[in-house]
């Protein structure tokens, strides 16, 4: 603890998201070093009374608290690599994005090394960071979690998932997956009403209020679908019909003049489902398609 009773902590990585955490955590009162290969990024935080690493080993010894936020796992090897005796000791926290067997060698790999291990996969974009529309997942040693957690309380809220780091990641992606299958929707639909001369903003809160109506009521259904393995109970539009009417989106967006390539995949997964004798089920039967 510092003088003022606050966790100090180490930074390694001073992209957006990096910089936002060290921010938050200086605006908190946490003493923080911080390191990043490009020298001049530094200086912004230096400027609001971050100390500065000339070197990952330097970084390293100045705190037990080191947070990792770089580009990808192979970034954070090429790091610490070089640098790996300093690790014993210390407390990683690891929140770059990564799959959960990167988590996994990256926790094996730094306990070997002598440090404990905490992932975390990080549910905002960098001016978030430190209000209360931020979360962050973490998994892995909860003793990290513990003993770091007045720091890590500066970023958002703490969900901790259990001691097995690949959880963290599995859920960052997972939520991710879901955001992205409902952007390329928004961006089909803009494309589609694009094509004739309608105005982005035009159809913006129609769009809002159906996905908000939609989503509502799909969320809960599906996982209590897919959790008891029924997809034929409380069936309001079967799979067989919607994928009867799907191709009029395709076709549509070949009349206008406009690619259907986002939309294409869940086609053939119904259709694939239909011919398998589930027609009658929810379109949530195609998970088991991809289960497999």
């Amino acid at each position: 603890m510092s003088e003022h009773g606050k966790t100090p902590v180490t930074v390694l990585g001073l992209g957006a998201m990096g910089t936002a955490l060290v921010e938050a955590l200086l605006a908190a009162g946490h003493p923080v070093t911080a390191w990043n290969r490009t020298a001049s990024r530094a200086e912004g935080v230096a400027a609001k009374g971050a100390a500065v690493a000339s070197t990952v080993s330097e970084a390293l010894a100045a705190n037990e608290i080191v947070i990792a936020c770089l580009l990808d796992y192979d970034s954070v090897h090429e790091v610490l690599d070089p640098a790996a005796a300093g690790l014993a000791g210390r407390q990683l926290i690891n929140l770059t994005n990564g799959t959960p067997g990167q988590a996994r060698e990256m926790s094996f790999w730094a306990e070997e090394l002598g440090a404990e291990y905490l992932d975390g996969g990080i549910m905002a974009v960098p001016p978030m960071i430190g209000t209360p529309a931020s979360f962050i997942f973490y998994s892995g040693s909860g003793g990290v979690l513990a003993r770091a957690r007045m720091a890590l309380d500066t970023f958002g809220g703490v969900n901790y998932l259990g001691a097995d780091p690949g959880l963290a990641p599995l859920y960052d992606l997972a939520l991710l997956s879901g955001m992205y299958g409902n952007f390329i929707g928004v961006i089909q639909a803009y494309t589609l009403v694009g094509s004739a001369g309608v105005k982005a903003s035009e159809l913006a809160p129609v769009l809002r209020g159906w996905m908000e109506a939609m989503l509502s009521s799909f969320l809960d259904r599906a996982a209590e679908q897919i959790d008891s393995g029924d997809y034929g109970t409380g069936v309001v539009s079967n799979i067989a019909m919607q994928a009867a009417a799907f191709p009029n989106l395709t076709k549509a967006a070949s009349e206008q003049g406009v690619s259907a390539e986002l939309l294409a995949p869940l086609q053939s997964l119904m259709d694939r489902r239909v011919a398998a004798g589930h027609g009658a089920e929810d379109l949530v039967g195609v998970i088991e398609i991809l289960k497999k």
